[in-house]
């Protein structure tokens, strides 16, 4: 076998040509601790606040701590198989998370990752989870209103795009019930929404995507689910995660709609991270940065000015009380945030009234700019009308000696009260709201029984289906009540059908006129 100078010549040449001295670098540094979802690590040097880590397992870490000898890091995924003297390296890249339109109608984790068992999202958009939140100049003043379909909330404590209502409330006091028929009421109003599940059960997150889905919502709807068995840096950055995804939808011009549910329990997580990275603990053993923490999530949600596009985010954040103490430290935090309260009263809720929303203690600080023309001038006495029913309430029951003015009062909020009951999941349109307002405001349930108001209500929407179908798309197309007389003339007419219930008393007298 001979060898041929000329093919070993050419080979090396060819060698040559492909040589790169180009130098892959990377950075590294050793565990020295782990535990609790926290790593610490040295040789990191160079690491940022914020950069993406990767361990030797492929489980994935951030930078969360940077001190002297060593980085404080979170684990972004199961830390069982990391152990002290394993390697760490930079990643050069940020948190982020895929974002886009193929998220819509999926269940994800706090990395974006699908756990619904449908396979995995196919996006090649990505956006970091911190992002800096828009600007005095970029934003647009609320007057778009965001209809929640829940009579109480759009009558007295509007809610605008762009706006930032909490809801707060006792545990159990239908909080999340509020959120989830707040999704169910956006079908058809070009509004994406994302609702994010911290530390909520399996099964309870199961429950709202199967309600989500009996009623369509989920076609418009990404579920963020960080639940209470995953590590507490996941249930920390879940909140973030959905804002992101959020903002590619509102960059591009949409409208967005995310609730958070809840930060409570996100705060908690926080608390713990940061106890265990041995950051000193301030007020009831939150870090110092626990304002901030919420403070940059919350300041996310925006009306952006036309020349970016005009898109919006809402958002709704949830807060659980303890025996219902809105003084204590994360709920008074929040409250300063955001631009009003929902507060739900545990009282009225076992007592029979949702949702339970208290109408003192409520309030939105964008008011009647979130309210079309209509429901302004049909929900404007609502308010002093149950405040003066509160008041009287409770001296009422001392005695029954009441002059005319004040058994009318009484008579008049005790109907307020029947009104704004509403179902579970039964969202009322904004003209239906209207018009069961204005027959309230302009006395045409004064002459019921309290027990038959609400199924006044349904024969009343009924009644309009059927026969003044017009009026109704008048109030949704312009947002103002009809010209003329058209409603009183439809009310008026449909009084004159209404068949009141016949109580004890009058039933024995119509007995006895027979006999």
């Amino acid at each position: 076998m001979s060898i041929k100078a000329e093919e070993i010549s050419a080979l090396i040449k060819q060698q040559l040509e492909n040589y790169t001295d180009e130098l892959s670098v990377e950075e590294t540094g050793t565990v020295t601790y782990v535990g609790d979802g926290i790593a610490r690590a040295h040789g990191l040097d160079n690491a940022l606040q914020g950069e993406l880590l990767l361990f030797d397992n492929g489980v994935y870490g951030m930078v969360q701590n940077l001190e002297a000898s060593d980085v404080g890091i979170v684990i972004l995924g199961d830390f069982t198989g990391i152990t002290e003297g394993d390697t760490v390296k930079r990643t050069g890249r940020i948190m982020e998370v895929p974002v886009g339109d193929q998220l819509i109608g999926r269940v994800v984790n706090s990395l974006g990752q699908a756990i619904d068992g449908k396979g995995d999202i196919k996006t090649d958009k990505t956006r970091p989870i911190e992002h800096k939140a828009p600007g005095v100049m970029e934003r647009q003043g609320v007057s778009e209103p965001l209809q929640t379909g829940i009579k109480a909330i759009d009558a007295l404590v509007p809610i605008g795009r762009g706006q930032r209502e909490l809801i707060i409330g006792d545990r159990k006091t239908g909080k999340s019930s509020i959120a989830i028929d707040t999704i169910i009421n956006q079908k058809g109003q070009n509004m994406i929404c994302i609702y994010v599940a911290i530390g909520q059960k399996d099964s309870t997150v199961r429950s709202q995507v199967s309600t989500l889905e009996k009623f369509g919502a989920m076609d418009y709807t990404i579920v963020v689910s960080a639940g209470p068995s995953e590590p507490a840096p996941l249930l920390y950055i879940a909140p973030y995660a959905g804002a992101a995804m959020g903002e590619e939808f509102m960059m591009n011009g949409k409208h967005v709609l995310i609730v958070y549910d809840d930060l409570t329990k996100q705060a908690d997580a926080y608390r713990e991270l940061s106890l265990i990275l041995r950051r000193p603990p301030g007020r009831e053993a939150y870090p110092g940065d626990i304002f901030y923490t919420h403070s940059r999530l919350l300041e996310r949600a925006a009306k952006l000015n036309d020349e970016l596009g005009g898109g919006s985010m809402t958002a709704l954040p949830v807060i659980e009380t303890k025996a219902g103490d809105v003084s204590a430290y994360i709920p008074t935090n929040v409250i300063s945030i955001t631009d009003g309260q929902i507060f739900l009263n545990s009282d009225s809720f076992y007592s029979g009234i949702r949702p339970a929303i208290d109408a003192g203690t409520s309030v939105s600080r964008v008011g009647g700019d979130a309210q079309i023309k209509a429901m302004k001038k049909v929900a404007g006495t609502l308010r002093l009308d149950l405040s003066a029913y509160r008041e009287l309430e409770s001296f009422a029951q001392f005695g029954s000696d009441l002059d005319a003015a004040t058994k009318a009062r009484l008579d008049r909020g005790a109907r307020t009260v029947e009104v704004l009951k509403q179902g579970l999941h039964e969202s009322v349109p904004v003209a239906k709201e209207v018009i069961i307002l204005y027959a309230l405001t302009h006395r045409h349930l004064d002459k019921l029984e309290v027990s038959d108001v609400l199924r006044y209500q349904n024969e009343l929407f009924a009644f309009m289906d059927t026969s003044y179908k017009a009026l109704e798309d008048e109030i949704t197309k312009t947002g103002n009540l009809p010209e003329g007389d058209a409603l009183d003339d439809a009310l008026a007419e449909f009084d004159k059908t209404f068949q009141p219930t016949k109580h004890n008393a009058e039933a024995d007298d119509d007995d006895s006129a027979e006999n």
